[in-house]
């Protein structure tokens, strides 16, 4: 990790942020979704504060983290959700925890309490990364949509959260 630095997301790294996300949403085992978004829609829908790059030595981005509000509710301003993303030749770096590690920091000094999550319960490398960085299994969304990369079979979410132990 000596040569992997994490610092903010910028415009100029949408191209390869878009192409991190096409690729594991390629994989099946990432979201629902199938096709990025636009680069509008990316950036209009997380909050600019918490979106942040891990970038080899040459400025390359090998992953990224960014969260977006769930709610536009008062009372739920201190609870978002978050999405991480590393690139293949990136994975077993410890590149993930690294940047969960920078959106916990970044959240918990702005006050935010609770981080949320869904991950098909057969991603277990994002299983286990998320609960060597403190997240917990709330429960198992059964049958929660239909996956179109799957023959459109219906899919299981866990949903995970960090609860801070620092904002109270």
């Amino acid at each position: 990790m000596s040569d992997v630095v994490i610092r903010p997301l910028r415009a100029d790294d949408a191209g390869a942020v878009l192409a991190l996300y096409q690729a594991g949403l390629d994989s099946g085992d990432a979201s629902f979704e199938t096709a990025a978004p636009t680069w509008e829609a990316f950036d209009a829908a997380r909050l600019d504060a918490h979106r942040f790059v891990a970038v080899d030595a040459a400025d390359a981005v090998l992953g990224w983290v960014a969260v977006a509000p769930v709610s536009s509710r008062p009372v739920y301003a201190g609870v978002v959700e978050h999405s991480v993303y590393v690139g293949p030749a990136a994975r077993g770096r410890g590149v993930g925890r690294a940047l969960l590690e920078a959106l916990i920091a970044s959240t918990e000094a702005a006050g935010i309490w609770t981080i949320q999550s869904g991950v098909f319960p057969e991603n277990t490398a994002s299983l286990a990364l998320h609960r060597a960085c403190g997240f917990r299994t709330v429960g198992i969304r059964e049958r929660v949509g239909r996956h179109a990369l799957r023959n459109n079979r219906w899919r299981d979410v866990v949903l995970l959260e960090r609860r801070s132990p620092v904002v109270t």
